[in-house]
Parts: structure tokens; sequence; C-alpha cells
């Protein structure tokens, strides 16, 4: 009879032990649920069409815009960690959710990183009637009549606000933040010349700088955008260093499986390679990422890092 019952242990055991393994070769068995927030849909549409692709399962987008992806957050923390519920992280995401009081999440706890799937440099746009045609002359524009100029963000404590204070302290020179609600209506007064400029995602920026409705004079990434290689990047245009950039990834909820995980991270990562979907990409402002589990994890940590000095130097309140 104890023989017995040590057989049934040891079976039960190794059935535990064995229920993960076997839970990772069948994944994924069921279709998947890929939440973003306010974000563009472009890009998790394009993944999700490439993962259903490759591994025979449905990946349904799913936008729960509203409160700086807090709303989305809220919902994949909340899921169970087997793998079937994705988050869009974005650098947006991780400011709301690093300095925003009483969110109902923590992404350390509460988040694991899967893979960054693209980057989103920064161009820093004025309108066309601004006597500046390069950074440095805009640099000294802004030095000539400090507190006189004015620069456009899509709100308080977005990422293109705290890439706006950023430069102000590395360039020492005094502009007005001007916070609205959206792209769209920054987008429409600098336009039409009531704020002279801003910083505005290359997704966003690049079609108005080609027809000529804006004009660009750099890039916050550190190297020169793919989408736009004739535009000078911040860093080399006399501050070595300066990078803030957007960028979209992926997140899943602790806990799920390492084994999960690495699946999702391979899929996704090979999508990424592919030339028709990176052209799809470039095409849009995008620039395809190919990482590591462990280098989206220190990516997202520098991110957090830089956020946090800009928001103690400039004294930025979030609500």
């Amino acid at each position: 009879m104890r023989f017995c019952r040590i057989a049934t242990s040891l079976l039960a055991l190794t059935t535990a032990l064995a229920a993960p393994a076997l839970h990772a070769q069948a994944y994924p068995s069921k279709p998947i649920h890929f939440i973003l927030g306010p974000s563009p849909d472009l890009l998790p549409r394009l993944i999700a069409d490439r993962f259903s692709k490759a591994t025979g399962q449905p990946v349904i987008v799913d936008q729960r815009p509203g409160a700086g992806g807090i709303i989305a957050g809220d919902v994949v923390a909340k899921s169970a960690p087997d793998g079937y519920t994705w988050m869009q992280s974005s650098a947006s995401f991780l400011i709301s959710a690093t300095f925003t009081p009483n969110t109902p999440f923590s992404l350390a706890r509460d988040f694991t990183p899967v893979t960054l799937m693209a980057t989103i440099p920064f161009v820093l746009v004025v309108n066309p009637s601004v006597p500046a045609k390069s950074l440095g002359e805009f640099i000294a524009l802004a030095r000539s009549q400090p507190g006189k100029l004015n620069y456009a963000s899509s709100g308080t404590g977005g990422s293109a606000h705290l890439v706006g204070e950023m430069f102000k302290n590395a360039a020492k020179i005094d502009l007005v933040h001007v916070p609205y609600k959206g792209v769209a209506p920054a987008v429409t007064d600098l336009i039409g010349g009531q704020i002279q400029a801003s910083f505005i995602v290359a997704q966003a920026a690049l079609p108005y700088v080609k027809d000529g409705r804006l004009h660009a004079l750099a890039v916050t990434s550190l190297k020169r955008s793919l989408s736009a290689p004739e535009l000078p990047t911040i860093a080399e245009l006399g501050f070595p260093g300066f990078e803030m950039i957007g960028w979209n990834g992926i997140h899943v909820p602790a806990k799920t499986p390492r084994a999960v995980i690495d699946k999702i991270n391979t899929v996704v990562n090979q999508a990424l390679r592919d030339p028709e979907l990176r052209a799809s990409m470039l095409k849009a402002g995008l620039e395809p990422a190919d990482t590591s589990v462990e280098e989206f994890d220190a990516f997202v940590k520098r991110d957090i890092a830089r956020y946090n000095k800009v928001v103690k130097e400039s004294n930025i309140k979030f609500e």
C-alpha cells in the first residue's frame, strides 16, 4: 500500500513537472489577443498576420484607447500568464506606467518583456515661417529670444514633451511648452503658424515635411533614420549621445512561461526580418528592430533611467 502511494505521488509530480513543457510545446493552441492602447494599429496588424500564418492560430488585435495606455495595460496585467494576451508596449505606455500616480499595475511586477518590434525617431519640425533652416540657426534664434518661441506636444508628460524638455536642457534654451490633447491638434496649429516648433514621431511628421507644410531640422535617434537618411541627428550636430525615441514592443503578463516567451520572440523576430514586412514598416516611418528578451529588457531599463533624469531636471508633474 505504501509503495502504491509513493508511486502515485511520483506520477503526480512527474505529470506536474511535465505540464509546463507540454504547454510550451503546444503553444499556441488557441487565439491570441494583442491589446494596444492609443497607438496606431498598423504594426500590430502586420505582426498579427505573420504570426498567425506561421503558427496557424489567429491573433486578434484589440485596441483599448485612453489614459495613455493605462486602460490597455490594466487588461493585460490582469490576464492569465499563458501567452495568449499580449500588450503592445510603447514609450508613451512606459512613461504612463512609470510616472502616473495611482497606476493600477506595476510595469516591473506585472509585466515581462518579450521583444522590441520597432523604433520611431522624433523629428524636430518647425513652421516654414520660422527663420531657421538648420538646428544651429534654431538654437541661435531661441537664445536671442528666450521664452518667445514655443513648442507643441501631444500632452503634458508624454514622450514628445519629455524629448522637448531634454532638448531644452541640452541646448540651454528657453522654449515655452504648449500641451495639446493629441498629435492631430498640435500639428494643425503648427502648420497654421500658432506654434513654432514640435517634436513629432517620424511616421506623423514626414508626410508634412515632404509636402512642404513643415520644415525638418533634425531627428532624435542616435543614428540617422532609415526613413529619412537625409536628416541629421541632434547627436551629430553638437550634442553627442543625445537620444530619445519612440518605440513599440511586446510585453506579456508576469510569470508567463519562458518557453512561451521564447516562442513569441522567435516567431515575431522572424517576421521582422522579412524584406516585405520591413519595407511596409519603413514606408510608415517605423524602423524594424530585432532583439532578444534580455536586450529588450535592458532597452526598457535604459529608457526609464533617461525619462527619470528629464523628469527630475525639468520638474515635470504628472496628474
